[in-house]
């Protein structure tokens, strides 16, 4: 088995998500750190275009969108699991909605004047516009809206007071008994917004998420070992694509094995990925792409976010 490559950035909240995702696992993996915004020539290299952080590499199979790398590590380690049987559908629809809407909300709260002034208090002024510019053409062009201020303050107090009912009712420690995808796709933006202290009071004044919260990230991030982008390229490039998933190739469009076609996320990152589409199941969409750096890629897809053209 190949090492597991997380290609990543330290203050990503979906990378968070993912290191804590290895770090319940208990997993050892290499760390690829990458740049925050594009050009991102190394990491698209491996994508074929794909730019959002993170990206899970195992030899030559590169997967997309941390729902996706979730349920590669629930195949990969299948215990402590994350989609535990009796409560899957439940946990993997609450962990949808705080991906999106609790995070939308997080990004507007971050991302107001007052707190981006502290947290991106030392950077030169022409980054920080560079930054601002690459995130607004990161979520142009898809399904995505930016949640305005006014209405993510708004809201924000309904949100925190529902997650406070649950973990304060809920026993076992987590949002529904035992720790599960659920508590790890919500962490993250709670992570992120306890980042500079305009953002944490909107965690700290809730005091069951509070401890929740600690207790999520008590996860830890497993063990780590870094590694360079050049380095990772070279695993790709010498190793060979897993075996396809034992599974009945569907895809009620249309679409056929070895068809060049494009796949990019629908709500926003909406770069395109061109391709052979080899794999189109229940859960997960592969293409074959070759690249003169990486070699033969089959790059993963979750299939909900994601759509073929």
């Amino acid at each position: 088995m190949s090492e597991l490559i997380l290609h990543h950035y330290p203050a990503s909240p979906f990378a968070e998500k993912a290191r804590l995702l290895l770090g319940f696992k208990g997993l050892s993996w290499r760390s690829v750190h990458i740049p925050p915004m594009m050009p991102k020539p190394d990491l698209t290299a491996l994508t074929g275009g794909y730019r959002k952080t993170p990206v899970l590499q195992i030899g030559a199979d590169i997967y997309c969108d941390t729902a996706l790398i979730a349920r590669r590590l629930e195949q990969h380690k299948p215990t402590p699991a994350l989609f535990p049987a009796q409560q899957a559908m439940t946990v993997q629809a609450f962990a949808a909605w705080a991906d999106s809407v609790v995070f939308s909300h997080a990004v507007s709260l971050v991302f107001q004047p007052e707190s981006v002034a502290v947290r991106f208090a030392k950077l030169p002024p022409e980054v920080l516009k560079a930054f601002i510019a690459d995130r607004a053409g990161l979520f142009s062009g898809g399904s995505a809206t930016r949640v305005p201020l006014e209405l993510a303050q708004h809201q924000w107090p309904t949100i925190m007071a529902r997650l406070e009912q649950q973990v304060q009712a809920q026993a076992g420690g987590f949002l529904f008994g035992a720790a599960s995808i659920a508590d790890v796709a919500l962490a993250h933006s709670l992570w992120f917004l306890k980042a500079t202290p305009v953002t944490a009071p909107l965690v700290d004044a809730y005091p069951g998420v509070t401890a929740w919260l600690a207790r999520v990230l008590d996860f830890g991030h497993g063990d780590a070992s870094e590694m360079s982008a050049e380095e990772a390229l070279e695993v790709a490039r010498n190793a060979t694509p897993a075996a396809l998933p034992e599974e009945v190739f569907e895809d009620p469009n249309g679409f056929k094995v070895g068809q060049q076609v494009s796949i990019a996320a629908s709500d926003y990152g909406t770069d395109a990925v061109t391709g052979e589409l080899l794999f189109a199941g229940r859960e997960e969409l592969i293409l074959r792409r070759s690249d003169e750096r990486g070699g033969t890629l089959h790059v993963h897809f979750p299939r909900l976010g994601f759509r073929i053209g």
